[in-house]
């Protein structure tokens, strides 16, 4: 209903009263509608400018601050940081000094005498013992020439001819290259573990010495990268030999190709697919369930089509921990099983609660909150039980209370407005309860999809620093260096010494055994 659009004068009234007080309930209807229309833009404004604040200024973490009680009505008693004790003769003190240094360092003994002078003005001196103090020191790296000497030898057999044999060696991994295998693990660790991007490590290299140049050093990573391409094909058949995969993905900047504008980029995608979850153990053994090795697979792309995951996850079935993309949907109608993720539906509350005005009092985004706060409660008593005590548990604690919380969704979500922050939280938790309630019905799932979320913190960092991907073949590398690097870490192996002992292995090593060289089997040569 609209307000007239000309002037209203005396003239133009109705002298009836019963024409009149139709005008003025007109009039009032109008009013109120504009009204309600102003509020519900400037409440998205507000929302807007809340979430712009946030992101421009405001912390990444999603925890809720504990220094903020005014956001409940219940007593909220804030932690107090845990403090080291000592047993001293029946009661206990606070540990003081500084932490002792790790027993694992090396260790180079330094004495320190008297001199001859201080020794000369005593008739006698015995040593009695030692005062030992020790302190931390950095020795930089150094750089080396190492010359490959292959011997050549006069052969001859026995029956008078002769030839000339020379001793084999393959000085650098890579063909036509004088980089050592520990200097090519070097610049990819810096690169995508350290996220130090070229152009530094030219000038660090420069500081040794070494000149060379930001090209010559991208040459070296793609070239190690390619080398080792081939382990992605047993690390995908690990992976796919999960009962669980974790998936997310996120945009990574690639130059555009020659003949396009100087300096534009295009969105590209790199996903990851981390193994997870148990497996049940073979028949007679003393456990029913076996951890899956954990590791990474990252896959890149130019786009995000779902072709992408369909093709990735080919013939798998299983359950796919992963968010709402529509990409995924055909894999579930083929039969893998959606998990959502749990994360996503409790950030959509707690960036409301996070942008509330300080001191206004809880709303309903405080209460949703509350559930999920005790759904984690839960998850953290049974975190490293096996698959059967997180069945049991869930089935007994987190069914009925995610039943609760469903019954208090669909109670409230027609008071709130469907477009405003609250109303889509509500509305993304009640559209994806089904997937969202799966963890539940399953020990080997978890309740989130945190795991991939993780896995995707090194790209972005990386991505922050050496901005954006050269060509496809170096988008390729990145996927390549990003899968080892970060499946290393996931089985607590150094990540510089597995690559360099790899790269110096890769190319005697049988095809058929290169899941040896996979993090999660590796042992150095």
């Amino acid at each position: 209903m609209q307000l007239l659009a000309a002037p209203v004068d005396r003239a133009s009234l109705p002298d009836e009263v019963e024409a009149l007080k139709d005008l003025l309930v007109q009039a009032a209807q109008a009013f109120h509608a504009l009204r309600a229309q102003a509020n519900q833009q400037m409440a998205s404004l507000a929302a807007q400018l809340a979430e712009f604040k946030r992101r421009a200024f405001g912390g990444r973490s999603e925890v809720l601050a504990v220094l903020q009680p005014e956001l409940w009505q219940d007593v909220v008693e804030l932690p107090v940081p845990p403090e080291q004790l000592d047993e001293v003769k029946g009661h206990r003190r606070r540990r003081l000094g500084r932490p002792a240094l790790d027993a694992s360092l090396p260790r180079r003994r330094i004495e320190h005498d008297l001199s001859e002078a201080d020794k000369a003005a005593f008739a006698r001196v015995e040593r009695i013992g030692e005062e030992l103090s020790e302190t931390l020191e950095y020795t930089p790296a150094k750089l080396e020439v190492l010359q490959h000497a292959r011997l050549k030898y006069r052969c001859e057999d026995e029956a008078g001819r002769s030839t000339i044999r020379t001793a084999t060696a393959q000085a650098s991994p890579l063909v036509r290259s004088n980089a050592g295998a520990g200097l090519l693990a070097h610049v990819m660790v810096s690169k995508y573990a350290d996220h130090n991007p070229l152009a530094r490590q030219e000038r660090q290299l420069a500081r040794h010495g070494v000149r060379r140049s930001r090209q010559t050093l991208c040459d070296w990573t793609l070239g190690a990268a390619e080398l080792l391409a081939p382990l992605l094909v047993p690390l995908k058949r690990h992976v796919l030999g999960s009962a669980v995969i974790f998936t997310d993905d996120t945009t990574l900047a690639l130059k555009a190709a020659r003949g396009e504008s100087r300096g534009k980029t295009v969105t590209a995608r790199l996903w990851v697919y981390l193994a997870g979850g148990w497996l049940p153990q073979e028949p007679g053994g003393l456990q029913r369930w076996r951890r899956v090795a954990p590791a990474a697979l990252y896959d890149f792309t130019t786009d995000r089509a779902g072709v992408h995951a369909r093709n990735m996850l080919g013939a798998w079935r299983g359950f796919l921990q992963a968010d709402d993309f529509s990409g995924y949907a055909e894999s579930f109608r083929s039969g893998v099983v959606h998990a959502a993720c749990l994360v996503h539906a409790r950030r959509r509350f707690a960036r409301i609660v996070k942008d509330a005005p300080k001191a206004s009092p809880p709303g309903l985004a405080h209460e949703a909150m509350r559930y999920f706060a005790e759904i984690y409660r839960i998850e953290g008593e049974i975190r490293g039980a096996d698959p059967d005590e997180r069945l049991r548990v869930r089935q007994v604690q987190t069914r009925p209370l995610m039943a609760q919380f469903q019954r208090w969704l669909a109670a409230h979500a027609p008071t709130v407005l469907p477009k405003s922050p609250l109303g889509e939280a509500f509305g993304y938790t009640l559209s994806n309860w089904r997937a969202l309630n799966t963890f539940v019905e399953h020990g080997i799932l978890e309740a989130d999809n945190n795991f991939s979320e993780r896995a995707m913190t090194p790209v972005a960092l990386s991505r922050k620093n050496w901005l954006f991907a050269g060509s496809e073949r170096g988008g390729r590398a990145a996927a390549t260096a990003f899968s080892l690097i970060e499946t290393a870490r996931l089985n607590s192996v150094e990540p510089y010494a597995y690559l360099r002992d790899v790269l110096q292995r890769i190319n005697g090593h049988r095809q058929d055994r290169l899941a040896e060289l996979l993090p999660m089997h590796w042992s150095p040569a």
